[in-house]
């Protein structure tokens, strides 16, 4: 039995030629918007430079050499958790949200800003008279130190009167209700 071995010294087919060259330019696509564009986004990119292929040409060339987009992780907001068995401070503010003087009440929360190292946490302390933020931090992560570092701020900068009412919500980081 004789094994045929002559399509190994025939030039490469066009549309090979063409799939190399298409491939070439889906990898400089997709390194030049860092991994994050999947088929659909290549295509219309390649599409826009004047290229003719089709989207499933596109998807089975990245399929085929292993080019897939990054797909962040699914965002998950988690900055109150009231499922604990800490003491819980008794509610003084009861909902009436009104102060008389400057330092009387302040509010506290923690929010979270989305950047492109990740996430980046808030933490913010409000006197109710003024309206004016007067203790704030920021870090990676939402620890108790998060909070602490805002109210440290807002006690150091505004010196509050004894009787101050600091309101927050229930949440985990240092129930500083």
């Amino acid at each position: 039995m004789r094994i045929c071995s002559s399509w190994r010294g025939r030039p490469e087919s066009p549309r090979k030629a063409a799939n190399r060259a298409l491939l070439t330019e889906i990898r400089l696509l997709h390194l030049a918007h860092r991994g994050r564009y999947g088929g659909p986004r290549i295509h219309a990119a390649l599409c826009g430079l004047g290229h003719t292929a089709s989207r499933g040409r596109v998807e089975r060339l990245m399929r085929h050499h292993g080019i897939q987009a990054i797909t962040p992780r699914r965002f998950r907001a988690c900055t109150t958790d009231s499922r604990h068995d800490w003491p819980i401070a008794p509610n003084r503010l009861a909902q009436k949200f009104a102060a008389e003087r400057p330092n009387q009440v302040w509010l506290a929360d923690i929010t979270y800003v989305p950047t492109e190292e990740g996430w980046l946490y808030l933490a913010v302390v409000l006197d109710l008279f003024t309206r004016k933020i007067v203790g704030w931090a920021m870090r990676d992560h939402m620890r108790a130190d998060l909070t602490i570092a805002a109210l440290t701020m807002a006690i150091q900068r505004q010196k509050p009167p004894p009787g101050l009412i600091h309101h927050s919500d229930r949440g985990s980081q240092g129930g500083l209700n």
